[in-house]
């Protein structure tokens, strides 16, 4: 089995890491069925959110009585140290647990540091000193804001969108954290769905040893094929590589990650899906797209009231206004029958 340790946390766990996200669309039941059987099998480091509705809730009834055995990491998107200790207290009861392994800042405009107005990281320090948190990270989209967070010293991860259509902007961020003995967690390995080979995903990853990659999982099959890679690691061949090749060829430039930081839509647009129809389109089964329910969605995009919002909030600096009139036109034009998918 291959391992990974988290920097200087001392956390070692598997490659496969949990992301507990999608869980929030499935009931109690059958998440912590997926959560039990994914720790049997291996996987220890499993990540939720405060955000994350009940994600949290989920990861405690299926870890309540084991605490010792997992690794748990969870976010705060507070923006005050009030809503801070809020959150947290929220977060130890929902995982129903006296502590939290990894406790970090949910995707922060700013890189919260000792003293300055917001009081964050001076709570943060408060609460692993009571016991509460035992270790500090960060999660970002903006480059920016992950340099400085490296480069203050303050942190012990960084969660980041890593994947194979990684930029070297990016890799140098991975390779950075390395000389800084700071753990790398790989946020969107799958690049929210539009990476479809997940082996060539994992033997990617697999070349920098100190990332740790977090697979979103909502299904058993899902879970079965990550599960699989434990005893068998997918190792970089040429077939694999040129998936790699083909991928980058058609997906690197102006896309949509699906980071949904752009939401909520004064319109109601669900913009982190419509502006990459496209390639969704392309790269996974069309018909539920194309329905009635997805023909409603895309129509959408013509109330757009061009204000601006989706474009400032995106952090890969994306024209989101043009993306979206364009996924609609490639849409319009496949239900017409001009383009086949």
């Amino acid at each position: 089995m291959q391992t990974v340790t988290l920097g200087k946390t001392g956390i070692t766990t598997s490659r496969n890491a949990f992301g507990a996200l999608p869980i929030q669309r499935i009931s109690d039941e059958a998440a912590v069925r997926l959560l039990r059987k994914a720790y049997d099998n291996g996987m220890t480091f499993f990540d939720t959110a405060r955000l994350y509705t009940d994600s949290e809730h989920k990861v405690g009834l299926a870890f309540e009585g084991m605490r010792d055995k997992v690794y748990i990491a969870t976010k705060t998107g507070a923006q005050n140290a009030e809503a801070f200790w809020k959150d947290l207290e929220t977060s130890l009861e929902n995982l129903r647990t006296e502590y939290i392994d990894l406790y970090q800042f949910h995707n922060p405009a700013f890189c919260p540091k000792p003293g300055d107005a917001s009081g964050l990281y001076d709570a943060a320090v408060q609460a692993k000193e009571q016991g509460k948190i035992r270790h500090i990270g960060i999660t970002n989209h903006r480059l920016a804001v992950a340099h400085e967070a490296i480069d203050s010293g303050l942190y012990e991860t960084l969660q980041f969108p890593f994947c194979y259509l990684a930029t070297e902007k990016d890799i140098e961020l991975v390779e950075k954290c390395r000389k800084a003995e700071m753990g790398f967690i790989a946020m969107k390995a799958l690049s929210g769905g539009l990476i479809t080979n997940s082996a060539a995903a994992y033997a990617y990853l697999a070349q920098y040893d100190n990332v740790l990659p977090i697979w979103g999982v909502q299904r058993e099959s899902e879970l079965d094929e990550f599960l699989s890679y434990m005893e068998q690691p997918p190792a970089m061949t040429e077939e694999l590589a040129e998936v790699i090749r083909k991928d980058r060829e058609e997906l690197l430039g102006e896309f949509c990650r699906g980071c949904g930081y752009c939401m909520p839509c004064p319109a109601g647009i669900e913009i982190n899906t419509c502006a990459r129809m496209s390639l969704l389109l392309r790269r996974s089964p069309s018909e539920g797209h194309l329905s009635p329910r997805g023909q409603e969605m895309m129509r959408k995009i013509e109330n757009c009231l061009h204000c601006g919002q989706c474009k400032s909030k995106c952090p890969y600096g994306l024209d989101t206004p043009a993306l979206l009139q364009k996924n609609l036109e490639d849409y319009n034009n496949v239900l017409a029958g001009k383009v086949k998918v």
